[in-house]
């Protein structure tokens, strides 16, 4: 009877094992997961800085000297080919309405 008992508990603990092994195993693909994420986060404002650096101009912060931004600029082809994708896509109601009113 001992022995059926044991092979019982061996079994149980096996299971037991195996799921726990499993379930912790989880928990380092989600934090990797999680810290790509974050990188990827901290890439795109990075990005985002930047362009705010080199293109201050336009919102009224400083912008470097011109050379060190013309040596930069190839960095900026897709956010410039964003710009232009958007600026494109967007109607400007109040042209239209002063359009329509002929208004000089």
């Amino acid at each position: 009877m001992s022995k059926t008992k044991d092979k019982r508990g061996k079994g149980f603990f096996r299971f037991f094992w195996g799921k726990a092994l499993a379930f912790f195993s989880n928990f380092g693909a989600s934090h990797r997961e999680k810290a790509v994420e974050l990188t990827r986060f901290e890439e795109k404002e990075l990005e985002n800085l930047f362009v705010l650096l080199l293109m201050g101009s336009f919102t009224g912060i400083p912008s470097p000297p011109s050379f060190i931004a013309a040596e930069l600029l190839p960095h900026l082809e897709h956010e410039i080919k964003v710009l232009n994708a958007r600026a494109k896509a967007s109607s400007d109601a109040m042209a239209e309405i002063i359009g329509l009113l002929d208004i000089d």
